[in-house]
C-alpha cells in the first residue's frame, strides 16, 4: 500500500470521479466565433435566446482577430462615397474602435475598408459577448453531431477539461469549414481541382511610413523581384496603420488542406513565406523597411475549404447580374476576388451602383430544419463566394441566421415568414 502523506492544501482526484459528459442546454448554439459567428451569437442573445458560442481556438474572434486580417472588407458599396451596406454589430465596432483610435476608415483603391487593431477588436468581442449574455466555450472541437430526423438534437465536443454535450433548439454553423454540417453527415462541397489559397498575415513594426512606396510601386517590384527572394505570391501589399510605425503585410499564398498533418505543415510554411517577404521589403525598400521587425504572425488565414450544399447555389452570374433575391438576407458589393493560383489573384471590380444580395437559401442546409450555415461555408460557386465571404456580408449573414432560427422556433427554417425576417434585418437590406 502506497504511503500518501496528508496534505491539507490538496485533494486526490481520479478520472473515474469525473462525469463522463457535461450536459448543457440552450436555445441556439453557434459554432465558430469569427465575424459571422459573433454577429449571430450577439443578435440571437439580444433577441431573447439562451446562446452558447463554441470555438475550437482557446480565444474568441476567429480569423478577424487571430489571423490578423486587419481590414473589414465588404461593408461599403464601391466608390469614394460608397454607402455602408451592413449594420448591426458593424456599427458598434466601428464607433467604439474609431473613437479610441483603434480603427480607421480608409479608401483602398475603389473600395472603402476599415483598418483595425486586432488586439482592440479581440477585447471588444469578448466584452460584447459577455454583456449580451452569451455563454462561450473555447478550445472545443466537435466529435459527434446527434440527429433526430431532420433536426440536429445536440453536439458532442471535446475540451481539455472534459467532454461536453450541448443540446439546442437551433444551430448555426459559422465554423468556416462547414465542420458542424460535415460532422452531421449532410452533403458538402469541396474543390474538384486545386484549391483556393489562403494568406499568412505578418505584422511588422519599426517602419518609416514617410518613405513607404505606394501600393502600385510595391506590387510592380514584387512582380519583378519576388522570385529572387523565393516568394510564392507575386503581388500583395503592406498597409500602414495610421499614426504608427506598424504595417500589415499581405504578400503570401499558403495552401489550406483539410488533412490534419498537411494543415500543420502548411502553417509553418506560411511563416517561412512571411519571413522571405520581410527580407524582400528590407532589401528592396530599405528607407521604409530597413529597420522593420516582426511584431506578430497571424494564424493561417483561410479563404475557402469546404462548404455546404444548400437549397440555393449562389452563382457568379447572379453576383455579376446584381440579383435581388426574394429571400435576400444580406447585401454586398465587394469584387470577385479569386485566389486560385500560387502567384496571384483575379480581381473583378463592380461599378459604383452595383449591389448584389445573398439569399437565405444559400444558408439553409438541404435536409436540415434547424441548421443554418453562415460566412465562408454557405452554398455558392467559388467565384461567387469570393465576393460574399468577406467580413461585412458575413456579419449580415450571422444576424439573419440568428433571427431566422428565432422565428422558426421548433419548426423549420425552410418555412419561416420572410416578411417578418426582413423586418428584423431591415437595416442590412434597405437604404
Amino acid at each position: 500500500m502506497l504511503d500518501r502523506p496528508f496534505d491539507p492544501e490538496t485533494r486526490i482526484v481520479s478520472r473515474r470521479d469525473a462525469p463522463p459528459v457535461i450536459e448543457q442546454e440552450c436555445d441556439i448554439c453557434v459554432v465558430g466565433s469569427g465575424a459571422s459567428g459573433i454577429s449571430a451569437a450577439i443578435e440571437a442573445a439580444r433577441a431573447g435566446n439562451r446562446v452558447i458560442l463554441v470555438d475550437g481556438l482557446p480565444t474568441l474572434g476567429g480569423q478577424a482577430v487571430n489571423s490578423i486580417i486587419g481590414m473589414f472588407c465588404g461593408l461599403y458599396a464601391p466608390g469614394l462615397n460608397g454607402r455602408q451596406l451592413t449594420h448591426g454589430i458593424a456599427d458598434e465596432i466601428i464607433a467604439e474602435l474609431t473613437a479610441q483610435g483603434d480603427a480607421h476608415i480608409i479608401q483602398g483603391g475603389v473600395m472603402k475598408v476599415v483598418m483595425y487593431n486586432e488586439v482592440a477588436l479581440g477585447r471588444w468581442v469578448e466584452k460584447a459577448v459577455i454583456k449580451a449574455g452569451v455563454r462561450p466555450l473555447t478550445g472545443a472541437i466537435i466529435r459527434k453531431v446527434n440527429l433526430d430526423g431532420r433536426r440536429v438534437r445536440s453536439i458532442d465536443v471535446a475540451t481539455r477539461h472534459g467532454d461536453v454535450r450541448i443540446t439546442a433548439n437551433g444551430f448555426i454553423d459559422a465554423s468556416g469549414d462547414a465542420a458542424l454540417t460535415w460532422q452531421a453527415g449532410f452533403d458538402c462541397r469541396v474543390h474538384g481541382n486545386g484549391q483556393i489559397y489562403g494568406s499568412q498575415m505578418l505584422i511588422v513594426e519599426g517602419i518609416d511610413d514617410a518613405h513607404k512606396p505606394d501600393w502600385d510601386t510595391m506590387a510592380k517590384r514584387i512582380a519583378e523581384r519576388g522570385e529572387h527572394y523565393g516568394m510564392m505570391r507575386r503581388d500583395g501589399f503592406a498597409a500602414t496603420f495610421p499614426g504608427t510605425d506598424i504595417a500589415m503585410v499581405n504578400m503570401t499564398h499558403i495552401e489550406t488542406p483539410l488533412d490534419p498533418f498537411e494543415a500543420a505543415e502548411k502553417q509553418i510554411d506560411g511563416k517561412e513565406q512571411a519571413d522571405r517577404t520581410l527580407v524582400f521589403l528590407r532589401h528592396e525598400f530599405p528607407d521604409a523597411f530597413g529597420k522593420a521587425k516582426v511584431r506578430a504572425y497571424g494564424l493561417p488565414g483561410v479563404r475557402q475549404t469546404r462548404w455546404i450544399v444548400g437549397t440555393h447555389h449562389l452563382t457568379t452570374q447572379e453576383v455579376r447580374d446584381a440579383t435581388r433575391f426574394d429571400d435576400a438576407i444580406a447585401r454586398c458589393s465587394w469584387p470577385l476576388e479569386q485566389h486560385h493560383n500560387r502567384e496571384g489573384y483575379v480581381w473583378e471590380v463592380f461599378p459604383e451602383d452595383h449591389v448584389h444580395t445573398i439569399p437565405l437559401g444559400s444558408l439553409t442546409v438541404a435536409g436540415a430544419d434547424n441548421l443554418l450555415a453562415v460566412g465562408r461555408c454557405i452554398d455558392a460557386d467559388s467565384a461567387a463566394l469570393s465576393s460574399v465571404r468577406v467580413m461585412g456580408p458575413c456579419m449580415a449573414m450571422g444576424a439573419a441566421a440568428a433571427h431566422a432560427l428565432t422565428l422558426a422556433g421548433s419548426g423549420s427554417v425552410h418555412q419561416i415568414d420572410m416578411g417578418q425576417l426582413r423586418r428584423k434585418i431591415a437595416a442590412n437590406l434597405e437604404g
